[in-house]
């Protein structure tokens, strides 16, 4: 018990995360968050940078449409980032598209203007503690014969000139989109604005050809522009950067709104690892991971639920039942994933069996993900259930610091999993695992430094039974509840079970430790078979 103690006080007196870092963004349109309705695919590259980097870091986008350093002032919206600074928040300053108006006076600045604007917005910050950067336009997308039009002039001088001398960092935004749109070429670098076909979008019905602002790819990209010169010009955010490919976020921050959109976009038998960052929300989708889609790295970000609610007696699209592997909400059949701070429900209810998860795969990792449902709630699957054969190898699958809940069966299936420093929920009266372990298999599932509870009221589970007569399953230094019945195991009906199944225990404490109520065909393992109990799984 006090090894499960220290361990508790150890993880509340762990220190906070880093100070979190304030970034103010304010400028115009190309920056600016937009308007999602009638599936508008416009973005403000400003809108795509919160996900690029770790949740110590709060971005603030006050960007507005059509705004110069002259309207954002007179408006009032820079008094209240004003107003809202503090010591040591970043101002980003990205003005230049709208100060170049001659025909609109609420608007117009001249470049000498310009300039003067800049240094006053670059002194207040400072005056409140914070800390400026300056940037310049994003290129306007506008060729001639086949060369990209310079469009700012004397802007982009006027806003290299005060950053140098007020001593600024500067991100030239302009320089580093002209070379990309370049590169690109006329045709090619159309993708990346906003040109609408007609007929494809229903806030543009009649197409669109626009040159100053991005859609989706182009802001995204953009977005890692700046952000990838961070760690030169502003270290500190630089260091706070998130690498990732893809990024899913409900609310169009991000390449996706839905994980399988990401599922899909991930390359097929990839050699390197794609790395998807997940933004906080609730996504309800049923999720099928193929085998072709491997070694990827899924993370979320805040607080990150994904859920659906099919059961096994439910009827399906073809009218049959469902079955426990049709419930499923998400199927892990690609190797080689790394999953971190995920919740994965299934919503169904009391309704029999309804999986959460389905690992089908082997080399699945999960760290500090959280598996919700009742009967059936994780499903181990790896190679099946293999009745009569021999299987001398099997999936193999950790989950480290997660936390497991259900009813009945909750941790099933054939594979070898480590549970590692988890907690282990019991929502009824019931038995907490099901392996059908394979005749041959070396491992079955192991629990080690786990902690298992119960809900109020639930005062009578076993630690397991056999779905399958070889069933291997092993709990190592952890702490018990008194919701753990004093017999500990049930054969499941099947006497024939206590001769072949290897049930263990070594070293564990609390109130459900009975060890010596323990059934006579399980086993007080020695330290040094539950060493080699963990090396047969590392090996």
């Amino acid at each position: 018990m006090k090894r499960f103690l220290v361990w508790i006080l150890t993880l509340l007196t762990l220190p906070a995360s880093a100070a979190e870092l304030r970034v103010y963004l304010i400028g115009d349109s190309t920056c600016a968050t937009k308007d999602l309705s009638k599936e508008n695919p416009e973005r403000g590259w400003g809108q795509m940078f919160q996900p690029l980097f770790d949740e110590g870091v709060e971005v603030c986008n006050r960007a507005l449409n059509g705004r110069s350093t002259k309207s954002f002032r007179d408006e009032g919206h820079w008094d209240a980032v004003c107003d809202s600074l503090r010591a040591g928040d970043y101002v980003f300053i990205q003005f230049g598209h709208n100060d170049q108006k001659q025909h609109d006076p609420t608007r117009y600045a001249s470049p000498e203007q310009y300039a003067d604007n800049l240094r006053r917005y670059i002194r207040e910050t400072r005056a409140k503690g914070g800390r400026p950067v300056v940037l310049t336009s994003v290129v306007r997308r506008h060729f001639t014969d086949g060369r990209l039009d310079d469009t700012h002039g004397a802007y982009l001088d006027a806003a290299r000139r005060v950053a140098a001398e007020e001593q600024t960092p500067l991100i030239d935004a302009e320089r580093l989109t002209r070379k990309w749109v370049e590169g690109l070429g006329d045709e090619a670098s159309r993708g990346y604005y906003m040109w609408v076909e007609a007929g494809t979008c229903p806030l543009w019905p009649d197409g669109r050809e626009d040159n100053t602002h991005l859609n989706v790819r182009g802001a995204r990209t953009v977005a890692r522009m700046i952000a990838a010169q961070l760690p030169a010009t502003v270290p500190e955010l630089g260091r706070r950067l998130v690498a990732s490919d893809y990024t899913v976020a409900k609310d169009g921050s991000g390449d996706f709104f839905t994980l399988t959109e990401a599922v899909a976009a991930i390359p097929d038998f990839g050699r390197d690892t794609t790395r998807i960052v997940v933004c906080e929300g609730v996504y309800r989708e049923k999720i099928s991971i193929p085998a072709t889609k491997r070694l990827v790295a899924l993370s979320g970000r805040g607080a990150v639920t994904v859920t659906w609610d099919d059961y096994a007696s439910e009827t399906g699209p073809t009218g049959h039942p469902l079955g426990t592997s049709g419930s499923s909400t998400v199927y892990f059949g690609g190797e080689g994933w790394t999953v971190r701070n995920i919740s994965f429900e299934n919503r169904a209810g009391r309704v029999g069996q309804a999986v959460a998860v389905q690992c089908l795969a082997s080399n699945l990792c999960f760290l500090g993900c959280r598996f919700l449902g009742n009967q059936d709630t994780l499903y181990l699957y790896g190679v099946g259930n293999r009745d009569g054969e021999r299987v001398t190898e099997n999936a193999r699958i950790r989950f480290v610091e997660c936390y497991v809940e259900g009813t009945t069966d909750f941790i099933f299936g054939s594979a070898a999993a480590l549970f590692r420093r988890c907690e282990i929920r019991s929502k009824a009266d019931s038995y907490i695992t099901a392996a059908s372990t394979c005749e041959g298999q070396r491992c079955g599932l192991i629990f080690d430094e786990c902690r298992l509870t119960a809900d109020e009221g639930v005062t009578a589970c076993w630690l397991g039974r056999p779905w399958r007569d070889h069933a291997q399953t092993l709990f190592l230094r952890c702490y018990l509840g008194a919701h753990i019945r004093p017999e500990g195991w049930h054969d499941w009906n099947k006497p024939r079970a206590r001769r072949t199944v290897r049930y263990g225990e070594y070293g564990c404490e609390g109130p459900g430790a009975a060890v010596g109520d323990r059934v006579r065909w399980s086993r007080q393992l020695s330290e040094r078979e539950a060493r080699r109990a963990i090396a047969d799984f590392e090996r």
